[in-house]
C-alpha cells in the first residue's frame, strides 16, 4: 500500500490509496503488531558474510507451508497501517481488514476472497452494508489488493523470498539476508512506483525472518529504503494461529455491486 503519502490526504484520496491492501508508510515510529517469536529475530540490518544455499532452501520451505494450511496474519508499518487477516489457502478463502490512519482521519478497508471471487468494502467507494465485486482480470499487474485468487497471503512472502540475493541462518529459528525488490513488484504491498522512487536501494533491502517451533514462518521484517531522504518504517508481518478456522462466505446477491471503472483506474488499470 502506498501509505508513504498518508499525511495530508483527504478521505477520498486515502480511500483510493488504501485499496492497495498491504504495504508501507513513512509516518511516525514503528509499531509492531506483536512481539517477536520465541528465540528472537535479529534486527533487519544488512547481512554480512556469504550466502548459504541450505539456509535459503530452509526458509523457502517454511514460507511454502503457508499454502498448506490456514493461519492468521498481522501486517504493520508504523502507526499509519495495520492489516489483520485470516487465510485458508487449501480452501481458497480469506478475509482481511486494513486500517489506514492519517492525522485527522482513519478508514478501514475490508477484503473477502471466496474461490475465484474477490470482494471489497471501502469507505467512500462502496455503499454501507454492501460488497463490491472486483473483476480480477481487470486488475493491473502488481496491483496491491492484498488477497486475490492464487495469492492468499497479503505479503506474498513465498514469492518475495524467491527474490533474495542472499540468506544466512542466524540460529535454528531465525534468518537474515537481503531481497531485490525490483524483482518482486506487487508483493508485500510494494508497487513499481515505490521501487522506482527507491532507485538502486531497492536491489539490496535487508530482511529478517523467524520460524515457530514447528518450522513454520512466524515473522518477517523488511527494512524498506528511505523515501525522499526520510527513512521508511519497517514492514513487519507476523504469522500465527496455524490451523485456525476461517469463516468466509460469499455475500448474498442483494448485498453485491460490481466495481466501477474508477476503482480500477485508482489501482493503475
Amino acid at each position: 500500500m502506498r501509505t508513504a503519502r498518508v499525511r495530508g490526504l483527504g478521505l477520498a484520496s486515502l480511500a483510493a490509496v488504501a485499496l492497495a491492501v498491504g504495504g508501507c508508510s513513512d509516518d511516525g515510529g514503528a509499531t509492531p503488531g506483536a512481539s517477536a517469536p520465541a528465540g528472537g529475530v535479529p534486527s533487519a540490518s544488512a547481512s554480512v558474510g556469504p550466502a548459504d544455499p541450505a539456509a535459503a532452501s530452509a526458509l523457502a520451505g517454511a514460507a511454502a507451508k503457508l499454502g498448506e494450511t490456514s493461519f492468521k496474519v498481522t501486517m504493520t508499518s508504523g502507526p499509519g497501517l495495520k492489516l489483520n487477516g485470516l487465510m485458508d489457502a487449501p480452501h481458497g478463502v480469506g478475509t482481511a481488514t486494513l486500517t489506514a490512519s492519517g492525522p485527522n482521519t482513519e478508514i478501514q478497508v475490508k477484503t473477502l476472497l471466496v474461490d475465484k471471487d474477490l470482494y471489497l468494502q471501502v469507505p467512500g467507494v462502496t455503499k454501507a452494508g454492501t460488497w463490491t465485486h472486483v473483476d480480477v482480470s481487470r486488475l493491473p499487474e502488481g496491483a496491491n489488493v492484498g488477497l486475490r485468487p492464487g495469492q492468499i497471503d497479503p505479503a506474498n512472502t513465498a514469492q518475495l523470498l524467491s527474490s533474495t540475493t542472499d540468506v544466512q541462518q542466524v540460529d535454528p529459528r531465525s534468518y537474515r539476508g537481503t531481497v531485490d525488490l525490483t524483482k518482486a513488484a506487487g508483493v508485500a504491498g510494494v508497487d513499481q512506483k515505490m521501487i522506482s522512487t527507491w532507485g538502486a536501494q531497492a536491489q539490496h533491502v535487508p530482511f529478517t525472518a523467524g520460524l515457530d517451533e514447528q518450522g513454520r514462518l512466524s515473522a518477517l521484517t523488511i527494512q524498506l529504503p528511505a523515501v525522499n531522504g526520510q527513512q521508511a518504517q519497517p514492514l513487519e508481518v507476523l504469522y500465527t494461529d496455524y490451523g485456525t478456522t476461517v469463516d468466509a462466505q460469499r455475500p448474498p446477491a442483494s448485498q453485491l455491486t460490481e466495481a466501477p471503472d474508477s476503482l480500477y483506474t485508482s489501482l493503475g488499470g
